[in-house]
């Protein structure tokens, strides 16, 4: 008698324990994944006033070299998660995190211009759009449902992570050694990373089986497939999206266009922004952490369920402070709102990812997660394209980015009145028949 274990898809012993050591080992090690994920996306924003200065762009024509990281995005984030019911996910994120650094260092050549900019960036957004849902499907494979919420936030505070370390460590680096070292940098940091997961990268025991091993388990009785329509269509998966679509608008306008906001309607030199573009991305990840806690605590207690529901409220609160920041010209407001209020809105992309998981299969879970990322992640190509064109249209930067801060706010506030009336994960998960369960990554007997 032997078992299937997720970690290998061969027969063996059990590995480590859910939630163990090993469990929170390799979550850090995707925290570090994702920081660097998001230090690459933040590189071009902080670049911004320096690429435009030398290439002679407008801030329409910058904001298309953004929109082309986007471009291929969401179709990556899709095609890549249907290879998670064939690859392990431990290879699929060696690969992405070294695909990374292959489309970063190119920028380092004197003769790369802006063709080769956005070359680097489509391809960059392609190996980074799966970084997200494979991620967090990984992660869940070493913890019990009622467990995962936390885990998730801190993936998430990776991405708030990334900025608040980049926009300082890469502001000086562009300020003494010019931009392109900055994509040098975070092309080397992708490496370093790569070599550690080599090592210490593996598959946890709640993992659903992949390839042969998934149709073994499969055929002994493993949790029942539901149909993708009914998922898709439910309340809880359009409103998890839409909200988080709207939460990932916000944060593709600031990693794209407040360090060229504050410079030129606030005043501020590189140096500034670059910390406060650093400091507020230390706020996004105190915000994002403390839900986590406040996620498992009320987990354990059996009311999580309301937590969902409040996402769609900090989202309202979100819509707020935006419009604050936008209409009032008082700096220490601006900063105010910028350092907390604004960064409530990234909780949804937290909630969205866990409430999706509640209501699909452990073995349908990397498909549908990859789905919500490809949604959610279009709010990535549509916002630096839109407020580019809203500023350069207006009669000045400053008219320009208050259109634009509106218009984020209004989406904000609609996608949260949406998400808090119909976000209901237990009762979706209820009516499509999916049991609340650890993962099908249990050992098979045969």
């Amino acid at each position: 008698m032997g078992t299937v274990t997720a970690a290998t898809g061969r027969t063996g012993p059990t590995g480590p324990p859910a939630g163990g050591r090993q469990a929170w080992t390799t979550t850090w090690l995707l925290l570090a994944f994702m920081l660097v994920n998001f230090a690459d996306k933040a590189v071009l924003g902080l670049a911004g006033p320096e690429i435009m200065k030398e290439f002679g762009l407008s801030r329409q024509e910058f904001g298309t070299a953004q929109a082309a990281f986007f471009s291929l995005f969401s179709l990556s984030a899709l095609g890549v998660s249907f290879l998670t019911r064939k690859v392990r996910t431990s290879v699929l994120l060696l690969v992405m995190g070294l695909l990374w650094s292959a489309t970063q260092l190119p920028m380092l050549w004197g003769a790369a211009g802006f063709g080769t900019l956005i070359a680097t960036r489509v391809l960059l957004g392609i190996a980074e759009g799966p970084a997200a849902p494979v991620a967090v499907h990984h992660v869940h494979g070493w913890f019990e449902q009622r467990e995962r919420t936390l885990p998730t936030a801190i993936l998430m505070v990776g991405a708030a992570a990334g900025v608040a370390v980049a926009a300082p460590a890469l502001g000086a680096v562009i300020s003494h050694f010019g931009w392109r070292w900055a994509f040098g940098v975070a092309g080397i940091a992708g490496l370093l990373w790569a070599a550690v997961w080599t090592v210490k990268g593996r598959e946890g025991p709640l993992a659903p089986p992949v390839g042969r091993s998934a149709r073994i388990a499969d055929g002994g009785g493993g949790a029942p497939e539901v149909p993708m329509r009914a998922v898709f269509l439910s309340g809880t998966f359009i409103t998890a999206a839409l909200g988080a679509f709207a939460a990932y608008w916000v944060m593709s306008a600031k990693l794209t266009w407040l360090p060229d906001y504050l410079q030129t309607v606030v005043g501020w030199d590189l140096g500034q922004a670059s910390a406060a573009v650093g400091g507020g991305a230390v706020a996004n990840g105190v915000v994002l952490l403390a839900h986590g806690l406040l996620a498992r605590r009320a987990a354990l207690r059996g009311t999580g369920g309301r937590l969902s529901a409040g996402a769609g409220l900090l989202l309202v609160a979100s819509a707020g402070a935006v419009t604050v920041f936008a209409t009032v010209d008082a700096l220490w407001i601006k900063v105010l709102m910028m350092f907390g209020p604004m960064a409530v809105a990234l909780v949804m992309i937290t909630v969205a990812q866990t409430a999706i998981d509640r209501i699909t299969p452990p073995s349908q879970r990397g498909v549908v997660l990859g789905a919500l990322v490809a949604v959610f992640s279009l709010g990535g190509i549509v916002s630096p394209l839109f407020l580019g064109w809203v500023v350069d249209s207006a009669e000045s930067a400053t008219s320009g980015y208050e259109k634009g801060w509106l218009v984020t706010a209004a989406l904000l506030l609609v996608t949260g009145i949406l998400a808090a009336l119909f976000m209901r994960p237990e009762k979706d998960a209820l009516r499509l028949g999916v049991p609340e369960s650890p993962g099908t990554g249990v050992p098979v007997s045969h």
